[in-house]
């Protein structure tokens, strides 16, 4: 009697974990999943957990792995505006952002063969971003004139749009290049025109700097010469102003001309006299004023 009861509770566990397996799947943390019934999409899951469904052939679950997938294009040729071959590859990190939408439309969910198509996506907008610039938008001396994120920003939002516009539940979290590189072939051109562009500077910035130290020195000179004028009208006035002053002292002096000789006397002993000693002939103008003075006065 024990061992019919211990045979019917393992087959009812048994009967139970078939159940479970028949109905019930399970999400981990980096999945997501699909729900097909009769083979379409019915019901996204992108939380882990535990969740119910009719066995199939009724419905049946795909999962796909939920976490960013990374990838380099190949190391390919490109034309730049100019003409010019450059060679460059791309790396790119992308996940699932709608399972249903790429579960339709990527056959079988294959995560190769998205991958693929989206190689060749990006293939054909890095194509288009490099043709837009110079070579000189990639390869340059002045660090300012590179525009690696505008191109590779380009680059992204041209795969955003084509992937929005074929609705393939994918989307691009980053890009960027991962190698640029010239052949061997164009090398030497592109290093003999880069030295012509440089030369081309060299000159432009030699006849700027010429045109500026001219402008300066034309300034200079200009003003140089505004303020010698401005000088010597301002001489010219002040010495009208002292001929008038000494004109109005010599109508003065006519009336009394042997005071004038006794000032003019007395200022050219001032002038002479500060700080200095003196050995003068007493009959000599101005020292002719010391003539029969105390001996005791000449010599304080």
């Amino acid at each position: 009697m024990k061992r019919n009861l211990i045979t019917i509770l393992i087959g009812a566990a048994l009967v139970a974990i078939f159940a479970l397996l028949l109905f019930v799947f399970q999400v981990r943390q980096s999945e997501v999943a699909v729900v097909t019934t009769f083979g379409k999409p019915v019901r996204n899951i992108t939380e882990p957990g535990a969740y119910f469904k009719w066995p199939w052939p009724i419905q049946k679950v795909y999962k796909f792995d939920e976490r960013v997938q990374n990838f380099e294009d190949k190391y390919s040729e490109n034309y730049t505006r100019d003409n010019v071959t450059l060679l460059a590859s791309v790396y790119v990190g992308w996940r699932i952002s709608d399972p249903g939408r790429f579960l339709l439309t990527i056959r079988n969910g294959s995560m190769a063969d998205a991958q693929q198509k989206l190689e060749g996506i990006l293939r054909s907008a890095k194509l288009d971003a490099v043709g837009k610039h110079q070579l000189s938008d990639f390869v340059n001396a002045d660090p300012k004139q590179l525009q690696f994120d505008q191109i590779e920003n380009e680059i992204e939002q041209n795969v955003q749009s084509r992937l929005a516009t074929n609705n393939v539940g994918m989307t691009v979290e980053f890009l960027g290049f991962k190698k640029i590189g010239l052949p061997d072939s164009v090398t030497q051109t592109v290093f003999d025109r880069m030295k012509t562009e440089r030369q081309t500077l060299i000159s432009r910035y030699d006849s700027e700097g010429n045109a500026t130290a001219m402008n300066i020195r034309s300034a200079a000179e200009r003003q140089a010469a505004e303020t010698i004028a401005l000088a010597q009208a301002q001489a010219t006035q002040i010495r009208s102003e002292g001929e008038r002053e000494a004109a109005n002292t010599y109508s003065v002096f006519q009336q009394n001309p042997e005071l004038e000789n006794f000032l003019l006397r007395i200022d050219a002993l001032k002038q002479a006299s500060s700080h200095s000693t003196f050995i003068f002939d007493q009959n000599q103008p101005p020292f002719d004023l010391f003539k029969n003075l105390p001996t005791n006065s000449i010599s304080k």
